[in-house]
């Protein structure tokens, strides 16, 4: 083998090992517009998401286990997250294994508490602000409840702008200057992966388990 084949074989095996690397750095993120379902007519689609809303808005009581990563200009972490909903009331357990840091943040519309703190519990009139004080993490927590069962927030949701997929379910809800891409299992009323994003501010997750909320999702 002369010695310009050798060299072009090895740069043929270092370009992919470069691409494996970057695949794998990439992690398992949210594919906006990934296929969820059958593509069926316009009308018929629109149907199917409005039944699908309200089934998923009927249900009050409803929970998730999952994981979490969240950036905000460079700076961010990663973890579990479960998350229990009972009407109005929430309360969302986050911990990221590597540094061994727990918080438990709960509460109802115009209160919340925050627990695992040095200094002990803190509260405010603002889930967002208070879980931002406190670690730099920058949830939308009262919005986040809806946009995570594929739901603009709000209730009627006015001030979203939805982009239907195929088959009716949203590939993203862009409300609040947040977009959320979405992953959809085959059939079910819950999507199982979201990105949100604001800015520098990026909240993804994955569901591993639903509870309640409607028709359960698979898991990936």
């Amino acid at each position: 083998m002369t010695e310009a084949a050798v060299a072009a074989r090895v740069r043929l095996v270092a370009g992919l090992l470069l691409t494996a690397v970057l695949a794998a750095c990439a992690g398992p993120g949210v594919r906006p517009g990934a296929p969820a379902g059958q593509v069926v007519p316009a009308a018929d689609a629109a149907e199917r998401e409005a039944a699908r809303s309200a089934r998923v808005r009927a249900a009050a009581d409803w929970s998730l286990t999952g994981r979490i990563a969240v950036s905000n200009a460079g700076k961010g972490g990663s973890g579990r997250i479960e998350w229990s909903q009972r009407g109005a009331g929430f309360d969302v357990a986050l911990s990221a294994p590597v540094t061994r840091q727990s918080w438990r943040l709960s509460g109802a519309p115009g209160s919340a508490r925050l627990e695992g703190l040095d200094g002990g519990p803190r509260e405010g009139a603002d889930a967002t602000e208070l879980l931002f004080q406190a670690t730099g993490w920058d949830i939308p927590v009262a919005a986040l409840g809806d946009w995570l069962r594929g739901l603009p927030a709000g209730g009627d949701g006015g001030d979203a702008r939805i982009l239907p997929g195929p088959d009716g379910r949203p590939q993203s809800i862009a409300q609040g200057g947040w977009t959320i891409a979405y992953e959809w299992p085959a059939t079910g009323d819950l999507p199982t992966r979201l990105d949100a994003r604001r800015d520098s501010a990026r909240v993804r997750l994955i569901v591993d388990r639903w509870q309640g909320g409607a028709a359960e999702a698979a898991t990936p």
